[in-house]
């Protein structure tokens, strides 16, 4: 169990369980082999467990989706189709809708009901109308969310006209 050649010299002081213990950790330290990783299989392996787990969180989420729906659905919730003509013909009768009218002809619907009064004041300088806000208390709303606006659709509004928007004040 123990070499002639690592052990010191005899005047060491070592009891004769210290130098076996001395000789064994040398021969240890310099007979082993440092272990190898194949860090490219480990890097696989952690992908594949990382995209299953995806994959597995997904599908969760797809079916608790589609059950939400389906209980809705046989419930007879909002989830139901309406045709497209009824969808169009009651387009801003909530007030809340503004119609703009671009110079090209094209009418683009902008829905603001719910929308906060730093969001509505964006979408309506982008396209190029003044807002122009008033506050009012409404039961359920949220704190300054649009509540209506004046001229609503089917009223077309241009470039440069004012939308008066109503804020819920809480």
């Amino acid at each position: 169990m123990s070499s002639q050649s690592s052990r010191p010299s005899a005047g060491t002081g070592y009891s004769p369980f210290e130098q076996e213990l001395v000789n064994a950790m040398n021969d240890f330290a310099s007979g082993s082999d440092a272990p190898h990783f194949d860090t490219a299989a480990i890097a696989r392996g952690a992908r594949r467990k990382r995209a299953t787990a995806v994959a597995g969180i997904a599908a969760a989420l797809v079916v608790v989706g589609g059950g939400t729906a389906l209980a809705a659905g046989a419930v007879g919730g909002s989830h139901a189709a309406r045709p497209a003509a009824a969808a169009t013909s009651t387009a801003g009768a909530d007030g809340t809708t503004v119609l703009y009218g671009s110079s090209n002809g094209k009418t683009v619907t902008l829905p603001l009901a719910g929308v906060s009064s730093t969001g509505a004041r964006a979408a309506l300088v982008k396209l190029r109308l003044t807002p122009d806000f008033s506050r009012t208390p409404v039961a359920g709303c949220k704190q300054a969310t649009v509540v209506a606006v004046s001229p609503h659709a089917p009223t077309v509004v241009h470039a440069g006209d004012t939308v008066h928007v109503t804020v819920c004040a809480g």
